[in-house]
C-alpha cells in the first residue's frame, strides 16, 4: 500500500502565501493618500465599469487589487454588513475598524481552511472630523490587518511605488498635489533608464472621501473634473 503524500503545515502555508502574492503582483497598483480635506484613491484602470475603488457606506470606502471576482464578492459582503449594522443599530456604529475585522476573519478563514487563498489585498478607509481622525486599514490575503498612517500602496510594484510616495507625501497637502504624487508614482518606469509614462484621465480611476460633503463623502473624479484637478498640480 502506498504511503499518503505528506506536506508539513509550514510548507503548506508558505506555498499558499507564495501563490497569493504572485496573483496580487500581476495586478496594477492602487495608491491611497490622505490630503487636507479627506482621502484620495488612484489606480491605473481604463475600465469604466469594473471598479477597484468603491463606496461602502456614508464615510467609508474600499480599494482592492488582485482578482476582480474575489474582491468584488468581498465588496458586496462589506456593503451588506454595513447596511445591516446601520439599520439594526445606528449609522454611526458602522466603522472602518469593524468592517476591517470582518474582512480579516473571512480572509484568514479562507487562507487556513480552503485549498486556494483569496488573491486579494484590500484597503478600508474612513474619514473623520479632521485628518487626525481618519482611519486607513490594510488587509492582506492571510487576514493580517495593519493600521496605516498617511498613505498606502498596494499591488504589483507596491514596494517601489511606496518609496516614491514616501519621498514626496507630507501631511496637509491639498487634493491636487496628492493626486499628482499618486499619478506620478503609478506612471513611473519600473527600471532605471526607462521613461516614465504620462497617464491620462482616461487611463485612471480616481475617487475621494471628501470630509466637506454633508453625509455621503464618497465621490468619483472623472473626465473634465479629473483633468482640471491634475492640471492644477502641473
Amino acid at each position: 500500500m502506498s504511503m499518503p503524500f505528506y506536506v508539513s503545515p509550514e510548507q503548506l502555508m508558505k506555498d499558499r502565501a507564495d501563490y497569493a502574492r504572485k496573483g496580487i503582483a500581476r495586478g496594477r497598483s492602487v495608491v491611497v493618500l490622505q490630503y487636507d480635506d479627506g482621502i484620495a484613491f488612484a489606480s491605473e484602470n481604463p475600465s469604466r465599469a469594473l471598479h477597484k475603488i468603491s463606496e461602502i457606506y456614508d464615510r467609508i470606502a474600499f480599494a482592492a487589487v488582485g482578482k476582480y471576482n474575489e474582491f468584488e464578492n468581498l465588496r458586496v459582503a462589506g456593503v451588506r454588513y454595513a447596511d445591516l449594522r446601520g439599520y439594526s443599530y445606528d449609522r454611526v456604529d458602522v466603522t472602518a475598524r469593524g468592517l476591517a475585522n470582518a474582512y480579516a476573519q473571512t480572509l484568514g478563514t479562507v487562507f487556513t481552511t480552503e485549498s486556494k487563498p483569496l488573491e486579494v489585498e484590500l484597503v478600508v478607509a474612513e474619514i473623520g472630523a479632521g485628518p487626525a481622525d481618519d482611519q486607513l486599514y490594510r488587509l492582506t490575503y492571510d487576514g493580517s490587518v495593519a493600521e496605516e498612517q498617511g498613505y498606502v500602496v498596494m499591488g504589483g510594484q507596491a514596494e517601489r511605488l511606496g518609496a516614491l510616495v514616501a519621498a514626496q507625501w507630507e501631511p496637509g497637502l491639498p487634493l491636487a498635489q496628492v493626486l499628482a504624487i499618486g499619478v506620478r508614482a503609478l506612471g513611473s518606469a519600473p527600471e532605471e533608464g526607462a521613461e516614465d509614462r504620462q497617464l491620462s484621465p482616461a487611463q485612471l480611476e480616481v475617487a475621494v472621501l471628501d470630509r466637506t460633503r454633508p453625509r455621503r463623502a464618497f465621490r468619483r473624479l472623472t473626465g473634465d473634473l479629473l483633468a482640471d484637478v491634475l492640471a492644477a498640480a502641473g
